[in-house]
């Protein structure tokens, strides 16, 4: 009996734990990191500020939790698409695909979990999820090399370099205004996808066939 007892309570913090997680996210979303406060996050997850304090004793520990679950689940998802695509190259194409198209349809949140004003604790955490995925995209570009579908470079700095393009273009201060268009958004994780391509060196007859193929699909349920 104390065995399920404790099972029980085991359930009940992860369930409150992923409440507040939810609220904050859903916050942030909504107006950014700054607006992620205990107190509100409270009340919209349904549960007392104490409570909230107890799981996390600053609203920066609070913050750090929504971009590492943000993260792990964006890395997650770029992952899963380029691991089902057929080949090297259309699993790179894949990987940027779905990371623009899952950035863009909620660009606001993007914004807030990697280049929003933070305090550094915060900053360190977000600096990391930048580097999980430079690796993720230097692991393809990788294979793609190996496969000899791309020339030889170092796949690093293209990783790192390609990180810094998407972000600029997707959610940056340059970037255009969210749409509600669907047409618009295609057009746009197509035209970057295809930059990405043809930086990498994959010719251009190849690489449009790629993002035709792989975009298409991913934009349509694509969500950060």
């Amino acid at each position: 009996m104390a065995y399920r007892r404790t099972d029980n309570v085991i359930r009940k913090q992860a369930a409150r734990h992923s409440a507040i997680i939810d609220s904050a996210r859903l916050m942030a979303a909504e107006g950014g990191m700054a607006a992620v406060q205990i107190a509100p996050v409270a009340e919209r997850a349904g549960i007392a500020a104490g409570t909230v304090y107890r799981y996390f004793p600053s609203k920066s520990e609070l913050v750090g939790a929504v971009i590492a679950a943000i993260a792990e689940r964006e890395i997650g998802e770029l992952r899963r698409a380029a691991d089902a695509a057929p080949g090297p190259v259309s699993a790179l194409a894949a990987a940027i695909a779905t990371f623009a198209a899952r950035a863009l349809r909620d660009r606001r949140l993007a914004w807030a979990v990697i280049a929003e004003p933070v305090d550094p604790t915060v900053e360190a955490l977000r600096i990391e999820y930048r580097r999980a995925l430079a690796a993720e995209l230097q692991k393809r570009i990788e294979a793609a090399i190996a496969a000899s579908h791309v020339p030889r470079q170092d796949a690093a700095l293209a990783s790192r370099a390609l990180v810094g393009a998407l972000l600029v273009g997707l959610i940056g201060p340059l970037a255009p205004q969210s749409s509600t268009d669907q047409n618009e958004a295609r057009d746009a994780v197509q035209t970057l996808t295809l930059l990405s391509l043809r930086a990498l060196g994959v010719v251009d007859a190849r690489a449009r066939g790629l993002v035709v193929q792989t975009v298409l699909p991913v934009a349509e349920d694509a969500s950060l």
